[in-house]
C-alpha cells in the first residue's frame, strides 16, 4: 500500500509518498508560499531529477491538487492514479490529552483537534486545512492524524504538571505536552535496533536538535520526561526561541521598554535563541560554527550556552530516570555536527561517555560513535518523521 505523507504549514506543505509494505520512498516534495505570490512546487521522485515549477496557488486546495498531479503525471509521475494511494497520514502538531496515539481521521475528530488549537494556534490550524483539502479531492480515501504530542501521553503527573495553581490544569490543561514525538519515538525505536537490545529494557535519552530542538527521556519505550512543554517555547535554547528562562523576565522588559506582552512574546518566539545570544548574527547553527571555530564572540557564546542547556538536560533525565544506557543524537544538527556532539558530550564524563573522532566525524548514517569502553552509548540516528507517520498511518488502514 501506498501512503501519502502530509505535513501541511500555513503557507507551505510538504510531501512523501511512501511504500508501507518495503518502506521504500517513492517521491517526495514541498510546496512554497501558499497563498503568496511566487508560489511554487518542488517535486522529486526517488531517483529522479528535481523539478520545480512555479505557478499560482491561492490556497491549500490548489497545493494538494498540484501535488497529485504531480504523482499521477504521466511522464514524470510515480502512479497512474490515485487509486494507487491508499491512505493520507496528516501531521497534527497539537493533540492535547484528548488523543495518546495516531486515530484514522472523523469529523469527531476533527472537532476535537480545532478544540485543541487554542494550544498551538499557528499550526492546528494549518494542519487541518490540509486535512479538509484532502477530504475535498480525495473523499474515499482513509486519512489518519498522527500527532506530536501523542508520544509523551505517558509522562507521569509530576513531570507533566506545572507549579501554578491546580486549577488551572482543571479549567484550561495547562501542562506539559511536549512535541516532537513522532521523531523520539522512531529515533528510540531505531536505537534500540542499532544496539541489538529489547527497548523495553533501556533507559534512553534523545536529543532532537535543529532550530526547534527538545530532549526526551524515553524509559523502556515510554516517554516520560521531554523539555518542551504547553508550547514548543519551553526547554533549550533553539534557533530563535528562548528556551527555559524566569517568567519575570516578561515583565521586567515590558516596563522598561514599554512593550506589550504580546511584542515580548514575539522576541521570545523569533529574536531570541542562539539568534539573539549571537546578538542577530544567525540563527543558522553552520554560520555559528565557523564563528566558534573563528574564535569569534558572537559564534562561541551561542554555541557553549546551547551545549550546556542541553548537557543540563542530559543530567537532568539520567536523575529522572536513575540512570541511562543510550543518548541519541538526531535532526538537522544533532545528526550532522559532530562538533555539537563533542561540546556536549565533554559535559558527561561522570557517565564514564568517551567519543570516537573517526565515528563521530561520521553523518549519513546509523551510528555508534562512542568507543567500545564508554560507559554510556552514543548513538546517531537520523530521524524519519515521514516514514514513523506512514508507519502509524498503514498500521491503522491495513
Amino acid at each position: 500500500m501506498n501512503i501519502l505523507v502530509i505535513n501541511c504549514g500555513s503557507s507551505s506543505l510538504k510531501f512523501q509518498l511512501i511504500d508501507a509494505v518495503s518502506e521504500k520512498l517513492i517521491a517526495k516534495g514541498l510546496c512554497e508560499r501558499i497563498g503568496i505570490d511566487g508560489s511554487r512546487i518542488v517535486y522529486q521522485p526517488a531517483g529522479g531529477e528535481k523539478q520545480i515549477t512555479e505557478t499560482p496557488m491561492p490556497d491549500h486546495n490548489k497545493a494538494i491538487q498540484l501535488v497529485l498531479d504531480a504523482l499521477t503525471n504521466a511522464e514524470t509521475g510515480v502512479v497512474k492514479s490515485l487509486s494507487e494511494i491508499g491512505a493520507v497520514g496528516h501531521r497534527i502538531v497539537h493533540g492535547g490529552e484528548k488523543f495518546a496515539s495516531s486515530v484514522v481521521i472523523t469529523e469527531d475528530v476533527i472537532s476535537a483537534i480545532e478544540e485543541c488549537s487554542d494550544l498551538a494556534p499557528l499550526h492546528n490550524p494549518a494542519n487541518l486545512i490540509g486535512v479538509r483539502a484532502c477530504q475535498n479531492i480525495m473523499p474515499g480515501t482513509p486519512m489518519v492524524a498522527v500527532f506530536d504530542t501523542a508520544f509523551h501521553q505517558t509522562m507521569p503527573e509530576e513531570a507533566y504538571i506545572y507549579g501554578i495553581p491546580y486549577r488551572y490544569y482543571e479549567k484550561y490543561k495547562v501542562r506539559r505536552y511536549g512535541f516532537h514525538g513522532t521523531s523520539h519515538s522512531y529515533v528510540s525505536k531505531r536505537a534500540a535496533g542499532v544496539l541489538g537490545e529489547d527497548i523495553g529494557k533501556l533507559k534512553l535519552i534523545v536529543c532532537h536538535l535543529g532550530n526547534g530542538a527538545s530532549v526526551s527521556a524515553v524509559k523502556y519505550g515510554k516517554s516520560v520526561d521531554t523539555s518542551m512543554g504547553l508550547t514548543p517555547l519551553e526547554g533549550l535554547i533553539m534557533g530563535t526561541r528562548s528556551g527555559d528562562l524566569d517568567p519575570a523576565i516578561i515583565e521586567f522588559i515590558a516596563h522598561k521598554e514599554g512593550k506589550s506582552l504580546e511584542e515580548v512574546m514575539q522576541i521570545l518566539n523569533k529574536e531570541s535563541g542562539v539568534l539573539g545570544l549571537s546578538d542577530q548574527f544567525s540563527s543558522d547553527f553552520r554560520d555559528l560554527e565557523d564563528s566558534y571555530q573563528q574564535g569569534k564572540p558572537e559564534g562561541t557564546r551561542a554555541m557553549k550556552a546551547f551545549a550546556y542547556r542541553v548537557a543540563k538536560y542530559i543530567g537532568a533525565y539520567t536523575a529522572a530516570m536513575n540512570g541511562v544506557d543510550g543518548i541519541c543524537f538526531t535532526a538537522g544538527l544533532g545528526e550532522n555536527s559532530p562538533l555539537i556532539r563533542e561540546m556536549i558530550c565533554g559535559y558527561l564524563g561522570y557517565l564514564g561517555v568517551a567519543l570516537d573522532p573517526e565515528q563521530n566525524a561520521k553523518r549519513g548514517e546509523d551510528l555508534v560513535v562512542s568507543t567500545k569502553d564508554s560507559g554510556t552509548k552514543i548513538l546517531v540516528i537520523p530521524t524519519n518523521e515521514e516514514l514513523a507517520i506512514a508507519r502509524e498511518t498503514y498500521a491503522l488502514v491495513k
